[in-house]
């Protein structure tokens, strides 16, 4: 479980711009369920994006005109016959905000509309939903969140965010087709964002260290690297002035440990604690460098929760437990105490 107050907290590390003035008040509200907290957030950032100006962008469009405009299809318009009417196909762009993450966005806020959030919630949805009258809808189930973010819409980016935690998390089909609204986002959507919170949070709070994530080459010797999968860390904390060095591998589940069969006892993932130990070993280390390892589970509701250090061939490893339904001063205080083992 995970509280909901909690995962504006998660949203403003992994997005720095939840730090800003027009944010910071819904820290101090109190909200019934995630999609509540999720439309607040987008309100706000919607909102100041207005302000700024909607995103625009050049929409390829093909019509039959009667004065041509942009390139002239031919061949289409004697398909058509167009030319009888006395018009032919053209085939222009039009600088518009029809952009995709304006259609993604407009999109999410009719979808919070079905949600469980308070009337003044929705109001305020249908206010800004009147700046998009000339935004057409997506289909929620075919989105492409792969958006390539540059200096014009570099302020959509924790915008999409949310409307992705939102789409995923607050859709799910039932066995009649039909689409029901739920209050909590899935489990995918909340590793990634779970992900970008711890590393932000070090990267905010503990600038004294270096905090990166750095893909770790495989260490052959032969040097052939070519078929071997990459090793993408999630993150890594380094200090240069203790030569210490801590890979952490964060990980969202529904079940933090793995049980074979239904009378064996439960034991960490196996895939989880081999991939770290790779990381770890692989890790080009300099002298006299201190190399460890984490797993940080975020926790369950299962009664036994990983909290462990192990010593293996020469590095520790350790595999740990994020309680996420609690004041976020504790969870601070945990992640603040992984800093200090590097310090």
């Amino acid at each position: 479980m995970i509280r909901v107050q909690n995962i504006y907290y998660m949203l403003a590390y992994a997005f720095q711009v939840l730090h800003e003035q027009g944010y910071k008040d819904v820290a101090t509200e109190n909200f019934g369920n995630t999609a509540e907290l999720l439309a607040a957030i987008l309100c706000r950032g919607v909102s100041g994006q207005i302000k700024r100006g909607l995103c625009r962008q050049y929409i390829t469009s093909e019509e039959p005109l009667c004065c041509p405009r942009g390139k002239i299809e031919l061949g289409e318009s004697i398909k058509t016959q167009t030319i009888r009417k006395k018009q032919l196909v053209c085939a222009y762009d039009e600088f518009s905000v029809d952009a995709y993450t304006n259609r993604i966005i407009k999109t999410t806020m009719e979808l919070l509309l079905r949600a469980d959030i308070s009337k003044p919630g929705k109001k305020e949805l249908r206010k800004l939903l009147i700046f998009f009258d000339e935004v057409s809808f997506l289909d929620i189930h075919t989105i492409n969140w792969k958006i390539r973010y540059d200096r014009n819409n570099q302020t959509y980016r924790m915008l999409i965010a949310v409307c992705q935690l939102v789409i995923k998390g607050l859709l799910q089909t039932s066995a009649d087709g039909t689409v029901r609204i739920m209050d909590y986002a899935d489990d995918q959507s909340m590793a990634k964002l779970y992900e970008k919170f711890i590393l932000g949070y070090f990267r905010r709070e503990h600038p004294d260290i270096k905090t990166y994530s750095p893909q770790i080459a495989w260490q052959v010797s032969d040097g052939h690297r070519n078929l071997l999968p990459a090793m993408q860390s999630d993150l890594v904390l380094s200090n240069s002035r203790t030569k210490k060095t801590l890979i952490i591998d964060a990980k969202f589940y529904s079940h933090n440990l793995q049980r074979k069969a239904p009378y064996m006892a439960e034991t960490i993932h196996s895939g989880n604690l081999y991939q770290i130990f790779a990381y770890v070993k692989n890790w080009d280390a300099a002298p006299d460098e201190t190399v460890s390892g984490m797993l940080l589970y975020a926790g369950t509701d299962d009664v036994i929760q990983p909290d462990n250090d192990y010593q293996m061939s020469g590095n520790q490893i350790s595999v740990k437990t994020l309680d996420l339904n609690c004041e976020f001063d504790v969870i601070a205080a945990r992640l603040d105490a992984i800093a200090e083992r590097i310090k």
